[in-house]
């Protein structure tokens, strides 16, 4: 690269502080500064050439007589050079220090011990996480956590329309369970089901059009928040605990087909008195069906706390014959390990088992429900502060050497882009026409004609 040549003359501080130990450093610094701020760097350069470049040896104080605001020149255009360069090698120097150092490839951690129905033993009270899984939880998480945030702005911006249920604050019960399950398992769920969405491999424009009622959305734009579907995944189902009997038929359809698969039917505290669920129960019991029951108690159904709705709160013995796992639906290490075992004793043949993930909403039971109506501010603020899943996670894995906080602040800036990109999608996305009323009535059938309002209005029925 040749011999380094000063760049002020020899002895100069600034050359010193340009030039630092590679050559022709200070040579990229100008060539940098130039492309940037043009101005500034032709002033350095003639500056530099004016009182520095003097060809006969000069005292330093004769020098600094030569420019009396040197000091004050050398400290904006050191100010500048440092702008530059941080600006220009903020990101890169990070990911470099990310990979320079040394993460743990795994670690082990304690979980919440499971309070059990029927059962001699449990899920382990110890997990391994690798840093892998780490880091698709953590992202996982904080991209149901946007997505929600984004959904409760556009409802509130009247983009959003109509019925949402909000599930921030439950992130590690999606993501725990995905996480303890097969792909080629199944699961249902109620209406705040944003969040399975996601996690069943649905990506976040397909669920933010969908709200919106656009055709990019998972159902074409005729959904909307309460009916969700993808592949294995069966809604989002509006009717309070009519999903419990469709999960328990798709379990038998597994048993009948024999395939080596579960069902996942989710419920929340509020639909646990339903009288539908304790028939779902005992045939599923007398079949020995694969259906993983799973109460989602967030304390709230609606505006009431389960224990005004209800005699026992103990919504994991609730199945009687059925055994049952209490687990810690805050932990999403805790619900993994509890899915797991679950899971593996449907698969066995056993029957059925019930699962009670205890867990906490932010938002009130719906966009119309401001939630500190039936409880305070305080109890909510004490939830984030002790309990929040995605804290606990990120907590556990900066401690345990499996991450940096630098490295999961990369992640949080590339979910918030991600989340304004499908934003930006589903409010600019067109709306179905109504010609399209009548398509995906079926699934397979060749196109035929349906009645509309009336006898007089015909619409076709495309799969």
């Amino acid at each position: 690269m040749g011999s380094r040549r000063p760049l002020a003359g020899a002895g100069h501080p600034l050359d010193a502080v340009l030039v630092g130990s590679r050559p022709g450093a200070a040579h990229d610094v100008i060539t940098t500064l130039s492309r940037r701020a043009a101005t500034e760097a032709w002033r350095l350069l003639g500056h530099l050439k004016e009182t520095w470049g003097h060809p006969r040896r000069a005292s330093w104080a004769v020098r600094t007589r030569r420019c009396r605001h040197c000091l004050c020149f050398m400290r904006k255009m050191l100010a500048a050079v440092s702008r530059v360069l941080s600006g220009a090698s903020q990101k890169p120097a990070s990911r470099v220090l990310v990979a320079s150092r040394n993460f743990a490839n795994d670690a082990t951690f304690e979980i919440k011990k499971c309070d059990l129905h029927r059962l001699e033993e449990g899920p382990p009270v110890t997990t391994v996480l690798t840093r892998e899984d780490g880091l698709k939880y953590y992202r996982m998480m904080q991209t149901v956590r946007r997505m929600e945030l984004k959904a409760d702005q556009l409802y509130k911006q009247k983009i959003i329309r109509g019925f949402c249920h909000l599930c921030d604050g439950q992130e590690a019960c999606c993501v725990g369970l995905e996480a303890g399950i097969n792909p080629t398992d199944h699961l249902i769920t109620a209406y705040r089901a944003h969040g399975f969405t996601f996690t069943r491999g649905l990506s976040v424009r397909e669920i933010l059009a969908e709200l919106t009622g656009r055709k990019g959305g998972c159902a074409k734009g005729k959904g909307g928040s309460m009916h969700m579907y993808a592949k294995n995944f069966y809604g989002g189902n509006g009717i309070v605990g009519a999903q419990v009997p469709l999960g328990a038929g798709i379990a038998l359809a597994c048993k009948y087909n024999g395939k080596d698969e579960v069902c996942l039917t989710l419920y929340g505290d509020g639909a646990a008195n339903q009288g539908q669920i304790f028939e779902a129960y005992n045939m599923a019991a007398l079949w020995k069906l694969p259906c993983i029951f799973i109460c989602e108690n967030n304390r709230y159904g609606m505006g009431t706390s389960v224990e005004r709705a209800a005699a026992s709160t103990d919504y994991y013995k609730r199945g009687d014959f059925i055994p049952g796992l209490r687990v810690d639906g805050m932990d999403i290490l805790c619900v993994r390990e509890a899915t797991r075992f679950a899971a593996a004793y449907c698969r066995s043949g056993k029957g059925p088992i019930l699962m009670e993930l205890q867990t906490y909403r932010y938002h009130g039971h719906s966009m119309s429900d401001p939630g500190v109506s039936y409880r305070t501010r305080e109890e909510i603020q004490e939830v984030r502060s002790k309990s929040d899943p995605i804290m606990l996670l990120k907590d556990r894995m900066v401690n345990s050497n499996l991450a940096s906080v630098e490295e999961l602040k990369e992640i949080d800036v590339e979910v918030r882009k991600e989340i304004e990109d499908a934003a930006q999608f589903a409010t600019a996305d067109p709306e179905p026409p109504l010609e399209e009323l009548g398509y995906h009535i079926y699934s397979s059938d060749p196109p035929f004609e349906v009645r509309g309002a009336n006898q007089w209005i015909k619409f076709k029925s495309v799969s």
